[in-house]
């Protein structure tokens, strides 16, 4: 009895450990996986959407799940907030076949809505239209709403002054780079060296001033050199790295370097000072030499 009674004890709780080690795989797939689409819900463009500034920009907001859309009897608003206000602003409007628009050219083209493509287009953004915006569907009785901030930037427009140059040996000599008509202000500038041996990064003898006007940010970056003949034909790049570039600008100056006039006075100056002089002293030392030879005549007595 007792080893009968002790035997089902332990195939008793076998059952429960074999659920539990086929039932912890699947549970663990099923905490992994994402959320089942049988509910209404919109997909924005991440976070934050970057614009460029006069652009006609295009804010994303893609309806999918259940039930799926149908524009006759959905309804699509959207809504903007200045970051510096808590007053939320109708932009768009459509429901019951309606629009409405609370801004020009704001629209979401129906045809592209009756494929969940509930995007907004706003054409030539402008740098007063960056903050908060809100899509809100509604397919009655469910409601999904997404929200994305937008940031507009303009990219700089960056020239080099000189493009090259012909200095003297040890003579100070000023490149400007400069960066005009850019937003956000998170730009930066650096200096490298590009020589045949390779290719260095510049820290010393650099000035960089910021400047705002009309809203745009300007920044002038100054490299001050005192190049010797060795710096003859190097080339020395201004990289500008802004959040609106793809790719850094980069813009490259030529140097030439030439010998100082300290070197050329000093030949010219012993063939048109020197050489005479040391004539003179020739000729007073062969006139000396002359009369120190010239025999003495004494009176007759």
């Amino acid at each position: 009895m007792a080893h009968g009674s002790e035997g089902r004890v332990s195939r008793g709780c076998k059952l429960p450990l074999l659920l539990l080690h086929v039932s912890l795989p699947l549970l663990l797939f099923l905490w992994h996986s994402p959320p089942s689409a049988s509910f209404l819900q919109v997909k924005m463009a991440g976070t934050t959407q970057t614009v460029l500034l006069n652009d006609n920009a295009t804010i994303f907001c893609q309806v999918y799940g259940d039930p799926s859309p149908n524009i006759t009897i959905m309804g699509v608003t959207w809504f903007w907030k200045n970051p510096g206000s808590a007053t939320e602003v109708k932009l768009f409007e459509f429901f019951g076949g309606q629009q409405m628009t609370g801004r020009p050219g704001a629209m979401v083209p129906l045809k592209s809505l009756e494929s969940g493509n509930a995007s907004l287009q706003l054409p030539g953004i402008q740098l007063r239209e960056a903050g908060e915006y809100r899509c809100e569907v509604v397919i009655t009785p469910h409601k999904a709403v997404g929200q994305v901030k937008l940031e507009v930037v303009a990219f700089p427009v960056s020239s080099l002054f000189p493009e090259q140059a012909m200095v003297k040996e040890k003579q100070e000599t000023l490149i400007l780079c400069m960066s005009s008509g850019f937003h956000l202000d998170n730009i930066t500038i650096t200096w490298k060296k590009l020589s045949q041996k390779d290719t260095q990064e510049v820290f010393e003898g650099i000035i960089t001033n910021h400047t705002i006007e009309n809203g745009m940010f300007n920044v002038t970056s100054f490299l001050m050199l005192k190049p010797s003949l060795e710096d003859n034909m190097t080339i020395y790049q201004c990289v500008i790295y802004h959040k609106s570039l793809p790719t850094p600008q980069k813009l490259n100056f030529t140097l030439t370097v030439i010998e100082s006039e300290k070197t050329a006075w000093s030949l010219n100056s012993f063939f048109y000072i020197g050489a005479p002089l040391s004539l003179a002293v020739i000729l007073l030392i062969i006139i000396y030499l002359l009369k120190k030879a010239r025999p003495q005549t004494r009176p007759l007595s």
